[in-house]
């Protein structure tokens, strides 16, 4: 085939048809650095095989040779215009001697499994430099004529996707102006592999077990190796969170993006397999000493060559003989983006904010002070940022997902967020424009001749004008006879909130309550520095404020559930248990150090005196019925149970209450609600940090939603109320006809949602009086 390009033979002419891409790395590996062998599959290919689709029918019939007119306001009509562009690719034939003539030229490496990475070049356009990164991705296939001409047909069709075209026309690049290669490699098992970036300020290695592709889809936290720039010491290290990893299998053809699930191929047909990692490899950082100096001698290498900003992917290859370093990928410092076009995430918080981007890049260290009304840019945010969050306009984490605490946070301030917005410190700046979305999950530069805009203008001209959560309420509203609370833990939103048709506060979260009073030490400095007092009257009056508002509603305080990474700023950076997902969570640490619960129940019992009778106390995150008994004697000797109206609860999150709920009844349980973002990180074994896991972590799988059913049962034969917290019904409000069902006495979710869920539960209950009186006439 005379249309493939070999790395070690690419000259200056050839870049146009062989993408930036497969240039730059062919450039590095003639000068003797080490990349695995490869061709490219020159862009002229691809037009040709556009042009053989030429018919009347065909909705490509007419490119390259015209640009696609295409509204991408129109989410409906491009996703359909989209997913039949692509149809038509896959279901297309390849020429049989391309086909012929990859895969000889392919074979000669012996290897099983091959490797197809887009390489684009773009035209110059007026709207600035553009980024491309994570638009195309790299497809896998195994080395046999039938599985390349399918890898070549999907790896061309992300061309046409929806996000595909909605950027080109945001950057004004016409389809046919595009010039997409194909860069082929073997792929080779790794023993780890991950990114080096490289700059003035300090070097950032990244590392994970095993291929890649687990770091590109987000399904791990890599380790993270901070080296300083000059001495290669390493500064720093963290551990991060890696529970599974990608190894080459057999056949056929799988991509990035739909690894998971694909309308054109099977799951079964990937050529890459994922396995789970050991308990020990998980705790092992990924490069020991020996291959990390080896990949910091590589990079001092590039950076002697290249200069001081460089950005690489590495594969450490699992040889017989001697393992060995391969560049994969590399950013040369003249191409390096500094404009963005469109980040993609998941939409935490609805709502719509224009404003100045303002990145902090290390959410390890917790910023002093956070400018007032910018939309926040970090790789994650813990609880201990409460405090600073307050007149911040929105959120955008790299990290994270529905139910993290980023989420919660953004959702109980009512401030619009993207959670697990990839590489989005990377590629957004301090200073720029944003339009971010919650609601489509997507963050934009501002546009200033774009129409999309004007209504957020005007919008954040009005000021901080107050929220309103419920719009629809009329005198004609609905009764219903299950129970709908509130999530809450923020005293400024008492007056937002308290006039709302709730039946109380289901979950007043002590954690985040605290926080504001707190003054960013941890409640045991306070202790030592003497101001017990002080923090016993300020915590009782935080309490006191929601126990009036609601009055004579119910108000469900649950205590403190701190874990340890939640907490950054207040932890010794060395603990083990700061890489810990759980901790010492919930009651086991009242158990280990009760002095912090004591006074929260002085605080409640302060409270109580006062006159709000109907403040009660939710345990969390309760192991075992040990636990709970101790917790139960605290609370007995604080006072509260002489009250007659005040009850004790448990979180039912912790998968062992399952078996344990009767002898938690039988020890004094009044009622239970479930956790449903725990006890579905639990029963999955899925981190809900972990954002890109989303396909994994859901609430609605039938574990997870026959644990619920068995809870609410289990508590209706114990004679106790089971109520539901967690975001499972707002992500998923469908389930709460089955809640309903089932029998839930109440359900209590976050401001945002109490209008939606209202109408829900309304619905669900007319439905099963509807189905009783039609059983009932049946029977007649």
């Amino acid at each position: 085939m005379d249309k493939l390009y070999w790395l070690d033979q690419i000259k200056l002419q050839d870049r146009a048809k062989v993408g930036e891409k497969a240039f730059y790395l062919s450039k590095i590996k003639q000068r003797g650095y080490p990349v695995l062998p490869g061709f490219v599959v020159s862009g002229e290919v691809l037009q040709e095989f556009l042009d053989s689709l030429n018919s009347s029918e065909a909705l490509v019939a007419d490119l390259p040779h015209s640009s696609l007119h295409l509204d991408v306001e129109n989410w409906r009509q491009l996703q359909q215009v989209a997913g039949r562009l692509r149809q038509e690719i896959i279901t297309a034939s390849v020429a049989p001697d391309w086909v012929s003539g990859i895969f000889e030229a392919a074979r000669q490496w012996e290897n099983n499994s091959l490797i197809l990475r887009p390489s684009l070049a773009l035209p110059n356009t007026s709207k600035g430099e553009k980024n491309i990164s994570g638009l195309l991705e790299s497809v896998f296939c195994a080395c046999n004529e039938e599985a390349i001409a399918q890898a070549l047909k999907l790896t061309w069709s992300q061309l046409f996707r929806a996000r595909s075209l909605l950027y080109w026309q945001r950057v004004g690049i016409n389809v046919q102006q595009i010039n997409l290669a194909v860069l082929v490699q073997p792929v080779e098992n790794a023993i780890a592999s991950g990114l080096l970036h490289t700059n003035k300020s300090g070097w950032e290695i990244e590392a994970t077990w095993g291929l890649g592709l687990a770091i590109t889809n987000g399904e791990v936290l890599p380790d993270v190796y901070y080296i300083h720039e000059k001495t290669g010491v390493v500064k720093e290290q963290q551990l991060g969170n890696k529970i599974i990893a990608y190894r080459v299998n057999d056949p056929t053809v799988v991509t990035a993006e739909e690894s998971q699930s694909t309308s054109f191929l099977m799951k079964d047909h990937n050529c890459l397999s994922t396995y789970v990692l050991s308990e020990h490899e998980r705790k092992q950082y990924a490069l020991s000493e020996e291959y990390l100096q080896q990949l910091i001698i590589l990079g001092n290498q590039l950076v002697s060559e290249l200069g001081t900003k460089v950005k690489i992917k590495w594969s450490l290859a699992q040889d017989q003989k001697t393992p060995e370093f391969y560049i994969t990928q590399v950013s040369h410092p003249q191409s390096v983006i500094t404009n963005f076009q469109f980040v993609k995430g998941i939409g935490a918080s609805r709502g719509r904010v224009m404003a100045n981007a303002y990145v902090i890049t290390n959410s390890q260290q917790k910023p002093e002070h956070i400018p007032k009304g910018i939309i926040l840019i970090a790789p994650s945010v813990t609880p201990d940022w409460l405090p600073l969050l307050h007149e911040v306009g929105g959120i955008v984490t790299e990290r994270g997902g529905l139910t993290s605490h980023g989420a919660i946070l953004s959702r109980e301030l009512g401030i619009p967020a993207v959670v697990s917005a990839t590489s989005a410190t990377n590629l957004i700046q301090t200073g720029e424009r944003l339009l971010l979305d919650g609601d489509r999950g997507e963050v934009y530069p501002h546009r200033e001749d774009g129409e999309e805009t004007r209504g957020v203008d005007e919008q954040m001209s009005r000021g901080n004008e107050s929220k309103s959560y419920f719009t629809l309420l009329t005198p004609q509203i609905p009764m219903i006879s299950t129970q709908l609370l509130v999530n809450l833990s923020q005293s400024s939103l008492i007056s937002q909130v308290q006039n709302l048709p709730v039946d109380g506060v289901g979950l007043l979260r002590s954690e985040l309550m605290v926080l504001n009073i707190l003054q960013g030490q941890n409640p045991h400095a306070w202790l030592l520095d003497g101001k017990k007092t002080e923090l016993l009257e300020r915590w009782s009056q935080e309490i006191r404020k929601f126990a009036c508002s609601f009055a004579p509603r119910p108000v469900f305080y649950r205590s403190l559930d701190w874990r340890s990474p939640d907490l950054s700023s207040w932890n010794d950076s060395s603990s083990s248990l700061l890489q810990s997902m759980l901790g010492e969570r919930g009651t086991l640490s009242y158990v280990r150090n009760s002095t912090i619960f004591e006074l929260e129940l002085k605080a409640l019992a302060t409270v109580q005196q006062a006159g709000f009778s109907k403040i009660n106390l939710m345990l969390p995150f309760v192991r075992t019925v040990e636990e709970f008994i101790f917790c139960r004697r605290k609370v007995e000797e604080a006072g509260l149970t002489q009250d007659c109206h005040f009850r004790l609860w448990i979180m039912a999150e912790v998968p062992s209450v399952l078996f344990l709920l009767p002898e938690y009844i039988k020890a004094g349980v009044a009622g239970i609600s479930i956790g449903t973002n725990d006890l579905t990180q639990l029963i999955l074994g899925v981190d809900r940090e972990q954002g890109e896991l989303a396909k994994i972590f859901d609430e609605r799988h039938p574990a997870v939603m026959g644990a619920i059913a068995q809870l609410i049962k289990m508590a209706k034969d114990g004679g106790i109320p089971c109520s539901i917290c967690g975001q499972a019904p707002v992500l998923y409000p469908e389930i709460i006809d089955k809640l309903v069902e089932w029998g839930i006495t109440s359900i209590s979710v976050e401001p945002e949602a109490v209008e939606r869920t209202y109408g829900v539960i309304a619905r669900a209950e007319q439905r099963l009086i509807l189905a009783a009186a039609r059983k009932q006439l049946g029977s007649l």
